[in-house]
């Protein structure tokens, strides 16, 4: 339904960065229909800059469509970053390329906006160490999340309701998208449930691959195994299997983006980020060592030696950024 653009400071406004994912509809829609959500009051997207993938096809055919449906909600189509954040107090950076994300971040960080980043934060280990070290440089808060993470069975099971989690094998399909490492583009929403079930402090990690998947094992410091099954062959399905002290509990699958999208609410009132640095960080170092395994043959590798690698690619670019 048509609304009429928010007259600024009479609602807390929200820009969005990119218009080449299903995510910005969705969100605008969400928010900007009529609804009895007390969120779809308090908060309204009233800017966009549709850019957005130069190079991912199936993403930057989408930004005419995506442009005009929410053009439909009343949003405003801006011409840059810049002039976003001058119109809103919070912004969604939902590019689908990760690998635009470091600059468009820094000219968020610098207007001083709360962000949310969609996965991936960046398209490699390194971008996602530079983003989080220019949003602590500017003193900027920060997150990025899939939705799985907040399906809640998924958020029972990591609060504690099923005893402490011994181990657990998590699922989701693998599109391998060739600007970018695997996993990071898509299989990240199984990684991401992987670790909302088994949290931080994964050691090792070794990868098998085969023609319809891969599996990846990680070891964790306590003791703990956690697999990661990417299905590139077959049905399009999320979940997992945790191993808790009452028994084997089956993980969440997709459950909405409005899941979603009530943790960004909160974290834009509050400034507070649902998933902490260290740990969305530890995901993308867990993909950036799946893929080092798989070069060396499936032996395993350190969460310690993707770091390392990580760093150097986060060191080149923040001295380009600079």
């Amino acid at each position: 339904m048509l609304v009429c653009p928010a007259v600024y400071g009479q609602v807390k406004t929200i820009g969005i960065i990119g218009l080449d994912t299903s995510h910005s509809t969705a969100f605008t829609e969400l928010l900007n229909s009529d609804s009895d959500d007390p969120a779809a009051r308090e908060f309204e997207v009233v800017a966009a800059y549709p850019y957005g993938s130069k190079v991912i096809e199936s993403s930057y055919k989408r930004i005419p469509a995506y442009t005009e449906a929410v053009q439909k909600y009343g949003v405003e189509i801006v011409g840059s970053v810049a002039e976003l954040c001058a119109k809103v107090d919070y912004v969604l950076l939902e590019t689908n390329d990760g690998h635009p994300h470091p600059e468009q971040a820094l000219e968020v960080f610098k207007a001083g906006k709360t962000c949310f980043i969609d996965k991936p934060v960046g398209a490699t280990l390194g971008e996602t160490l530079a983003i989080y070290e220019m949003a602590a440089r500017y003193g900027v808060p920060v997150f990025s999340s899939s939705a799985l993470r907040f399906s809640p069975k998924n958020v029972e099971l990591r609060s504690g309701v099923y005893g402490v989690i011994l181990g657990a094998d998590c699922y989701s399909p693998h599109k391998p998208e060739p600007t970018h490492p695997d996993f990071g583009f898509y299989g990240i929403h199984g990684v991401e449930t992987l670790y909302t079930l088994m949290g931080t402090g994964c050691k090792t990690v070794t990868r098998l691959s085969g023609e319809t998947g891969d599996v990846v094992t990680g070891l964790w410091g306590d003791g703990r195994v956690g697999t990661f099954r990417a299905v590139v062959s077959g049905p399009s399905v999320y979940g997992g299997t945790a191993i808790t002290g009452k028994g084997a509990v089956p993980a969440g699958g997709y459950a909405g983006y409005k899941v979603l999208l009530d943790e960004i609410l909160e974290f834009f009132k509050t400034g507070v980020p649902p998933v902490s640095s260290e740990e969305t960080i530890e995901i993308y170092a867990f993909m950036k060592a799946s893929n080092m395994s798989r070069d060396a043959g499936g032996r395993p590798v350190t969460i310690q030696a993707a770091m390392k690698e990580g760093r150097k690619d986060a060191r080149k670019l923040l001295k380009a950024l600079k």
